[in-house]
């Protein structure tokens, strides 16, 4: 990629894209503050994981998920195709490798809806690249409710989903923002602030150097 390194340039500088890990668990608001996040902000696609589970209604195969067997999954792993994959509630997940590291060489940011699992196994192969962001629900009660909300979970599964959520909080200090989702608009704001500061940390900006000493001769 080229880059413009002076000033009042007519193109933006280039630089490396980043990994956006938002986390939650279970019923902890993440997939509805990615769809605000992919809503307002251009730059930012949405990783595409392999998956064990079947299709829900409406999803599509490579839009969605990359709906995968169990043997076809662990030969993927076995191949090394997956940059961090887990198991979560009895199925697999996993990111590609190849699309992830295309998207950050050519400038562009990628959010990852996964768990705590996947963004330990995502942060140690891309330590430079990996932000994470874990969202805790405002209190358990809460969190059972949006649960019990959605109406279509039988009793059974919401006690088996809520012990998970426990799991999964109990990661939350392996991540970088933590952030208590009680105002969803507020959560969503104070995402893309974590994400426009990501953005422009100097190691993700290789154009400064030649930038600044342009300036400094100048």
């Amino acid at each position: 990629m080229g880059t413009d390194a002076e000033a009042g340039g007519g193109r933006a500088p280039s630089r490396r894209g980043l990994c956006l890990v938002l986390a939650a668990a279970p019923g902890g608001g993440k997939t509805s503050v990615s769809r605000a996040l992919l809503e307002t902000e251009p730059e930012l696609s949405l990783s595409v994981s392999a998956t064990t589970r079947a299709p829900r209604p409406g999803e599509q195969e490579g839009t969605h998920y990359y709906f995968r067997t169990p043997e076809h999954f662990a030969a993927g792993v076995a191949a090394g195709e997956f940059l961090e994959y887990a198991s979560f509630l009895g199925r697999s997940y996993g990111t590609p490798r190849a699309p992830v590291e295309r998207a950050l060489a050519a400038g562009r940011d990628v959010l990852f809806d996964i768990e705590w699992q996947g963004h330990r196994q995502l942060k140690a192969a891309m330590p430079a690249d990996v932000v994470g962001v874990f969202l805790l629900p405002p209190s358990l009660a809460e969190l059972e409710r949006r649960m019990r909300g959605r109406g279509q979970d039988a009793e059974e599964e919401i006690a088996r989903r809520m012990q998970a959520a426990r799991t999964e909080m109990e990661h939350w200090d392996e991540f970088d923002h933590v952030l208590v989702n009680d105002d969803f608009l507020a959560t969503v704001a104070a995402v893309r602030a974590v994400l426009h500061a990501a953005r422009s940390h100097r190691t993700r900006q290789p154009w400064l150097a030649d930038f600044v000493g342009g300036l400094l001769r100048g």
